[in-house]
């Protein structure tokens, strides 16, 4: 066997991005109570209580309260002063910035006879100029042990996978990358020791799940109620030292709903979020926390308890770690997405863009932006301290349920089809009523817009999947990139037919020699792609304009043109994306007029006729005439134009 490596690379290895970001400041290992210990302040600490009683009455949070302020304490005496010192400059506005793209990765798709998987991973983030100056935070999907779905079935959610490092190597990596954890809170894994103990009787833990004596007590009609991502049974049966039970099962036989009606499952649940906190989480995403509650009678899903959690989660982190953002996984209707906002201070600081993949996939299919657009528009911003996270793939795929009420049933009908003939799979799951619908597309994003047995060039499919990428670029938000569709890699239909799962299409291992080897080519796919879309990230992160909390404004061009105007939060910055969505050349006129260039004086009101736009991309001056830019976009041309006076008072400003 040979030995692995541990992750470690020095700063000069690795120029980051996050400058505008606190250093980091990793926690003690161990609690110091000689310093003070945390204080709730009084409205804080109010609004906790009210949050409790809400979800167990009065008398049940006034008995818990005091054991959740013991855990914020030892949360707190782990914390250095100087750490505590940097968060009190921390401002709110600023927690995402234009310099922040997230790659989403399992810790071990990349594979090395030398390194470990995650030094692997960070190995080959280096060896492309466009992904080391650009990626600042990492997503690493669930890295505890676990004995099913990839990871989601955690068996113990306080330790590193062995096979995938230590919390060692997570805190290296922390120190030069911001890091997302997985909080796969709504369920555990049958195989856990939680489990086995309810299984085994032990009083302790026999209300940490939903459990029934017998399948009948859910009525037909409570079954019928229930929204869920899956068509299996939703009860499964165990054999317990009292004898056979039925649990709650949301997702797999494997994964056990735990009981928040439980307080004490709640009380567990914020420790470890803490513990994530305390192993250098910056961000954390909440799985599938939309069936957090599971109240028979009603659909148990996105029910007002599991606002209240999410909102409570929030008001902890705001007490004892108000630097570490939440972000809510919630693969529904967008209406309902959003919801996850609250009202833009209290909940979630982020969301997973859900309607976005399929909108944008709907859009390259037809060639046709008028729906993204008209989506576009009217796209909410509750606060400029909350914000989406902007994907276009993810480890499952391609969700629908973000576009039900958003495309007609044909066009999502459409879009299955046109996937399918691309190698795809879908997946179903239960809605109201009992009745099965599509729930997502299982396929990578390379794949899904470009066919195996196409005639086409390379260079043509490359272009219209790095086309497909500036969208979710250029719209406000934090992008976020899955690594598969960081490398183009095609659909791994051969994986599924071993395993029987759809979702391993888009989870293919990758020898870390044969990325080495291909990015060494430069005729080869890997080389041509990582090339392009490294140098799209690269010209982001340095754009004010593409602050999260800039603005933007959709123009309407022409259906095969997707253009966005987005403005610096100082109105000093203005960039002007275009993306061609085509196979075909366009033309286009853009009277400089329907711009809402908010500062006229900074781009010298763009009216003389000797004033130019440069295309960041493309890297020409773009002349303006009659008030008009006149362009010729080539088939999934991409440009990015800013008023060439902001370049030049750019530099004088530097």
């Amino acid at each position: 066997m040979v030995a692995r490596q541990k992750v470690s690379f020095t700063s000069q290895e690795r120029v980051s991005n996050s400058e505008s970001k606190p250093p980091k400041i990793r926690h003690y290992e161990y609690p110091d109570y000689s310093k003070p210990l945390v204080e709730i302040p009084y409205e804080a600490r109010k609004k906790i209580l009210a949050r409790l009683s809400f979800l167990y009455g009065e008398a049940e949070a006034q008995k818990y309260l005091p054991e959740l302020e013991r855990i914020l304490k030892v949360y707190y005496a782990h914390k250095p002063p100087a750490k505590i010192e940097a968060e009190r400059d921390l401002l709110p506005a600023n927690r995402f910035t234009e310099k922040d793209v997230i790659l989403i990765t399992y810790g071990d798709l990349l594979r090395s006879e030398k390194s470990s998987p995650l030094a692997s991973l960070v190995h080959i983030l280096e060896q492309v100029p466009g992904f080391k100056k650009a990626i600042n935070t990492l997503h690493i999907l669930p890295f505890f042990p676990y004995s099913s779905d990839r990871g989601f079935s955690v068996t113990d959610f306080r330790n590193v996978d062995p096979k995938l490092g230590s919390w060692q190597d997570i805190a290296q990596i922390g120190d030069s990358y911001q890091l997302m954890f997985d909080a796969v809170c709504n369920h555990t894994s049958s195989q856990s020791k939680a489990f086995q103990k309810l299984l085994n009787g032990n009083p302790e833990y026999k209300d940490i799940a939903t459990v029934y004596h017998s399948p009948d007590e859910l009525s037909p009609e409570d079954l019928q109620k229930v929204v869920r991502p899956r068509t299996s049974d939703l009860l499964t049966k165990f054999q317990s030292i009292d004898g056979p039970i039925w649990v709650w099962t949301t997702f797999s036989a494997d994964q056990i709903d735990l009981n928040y009606r439980n307080p004490k499952v709640l009380l567990w649940v914020i420790e470890t979020l803490l513990l994530y906190v305390r192993r250098g989480a910056d961000l954390i995403r909440l799985d599938a926390v939309t069936y957090l509650w599971e109240i028979p009678g009603t659909s148990c899903a996105n029910l007002e308890q599991t606002h209240e959690t999410i909102k409570l989660f929030r008001d902890i982190l705001n007490v004892v770690a108000p630097g570490v953002a939440l972000i809510t996984e919630t693969n529904i209707p967008h209406e309902q997405n959003i919801a996850y906002f609250g009202n833009g201070h209290d909940e979630a600081q982020m969301v997973y863009n859900f309607a976005l993949p399929p909108l944008v996939l709907h859009t390259f299919y037809r060639e046709d932006t008028t729906a993204l657009a008209k989506w576009a528009k009217q796209l909410e911003f509750p606060s400029d301290t909350c914000t989406y996270l902007n994907i276009l793939d993810t480890h499952d795929g391609i969700g629908l349920m973000g576009v039900k009420n958003i495309l007609a049933s044909e066009d999502i009908q459409y879009l299955i089809s046109r996937a399918r003939e691309h190698g795809a799979f879908v997946s179903y799951r239960t809605g109201s009523g009992g009745q099965d619908e599509p729930y997502e597309i299982n396929t990578t994003w390379y794949s899904a817009l470009n066919l195996d047995s196409d005639d086409e060039s390379l260079a043509i499919q490359i272009k219209r999947f790095v086309a497909s990428r500036s969208i979710a670029l250029a719209l406000k938000g934090v992008p976020g990139i899955y690594v598969h569709g960081l490398f183009g890699t095609t659909n791994d239909v051969n994986t599924v037919l071993k395993t029987k799962s759809k979702r391993d299409i888009n989870r293919q291992i990758i020898a870390e020699t044969v990325l080495d080897e291909q990015l060494q080519r430069p005729d080869s796919k890997l080389s041509q792609l990582t090339k392009a879309l490294g140098r799209l990230l690269e010209i982001r992160v340095c754009q004010r304009a593409f602050h999260p909390h800039g603005e933007q404004q959709i123009l309407t061009l022409s259906p095969q043109c997707f253009a966005v105007l987005r403005v610096a939060p100082e109105c000093e910055e203005h960039i002007l994306t275009i993306t061609n969505v085509s196979n075909q050349i366009c033309q286009l006129e853009i009277p400089l007029t329907e711009l809402k260039l908010n500062d006229s004086q900074s781009i010298a009101c763009a009216t003389p006729e000797d004033s130019y736009w440069y295309d960041l991309i493309g890297h020409r001056g773009w002349r303006v005439q009659g008030q008009k830019i006149s362009l010729t976009l080539q088939p999934y041309d991409v440009v990015w134009l800013v008023p060439f006076i902001e370049l030049e008072r750019s530099i004088d400003r530097t």
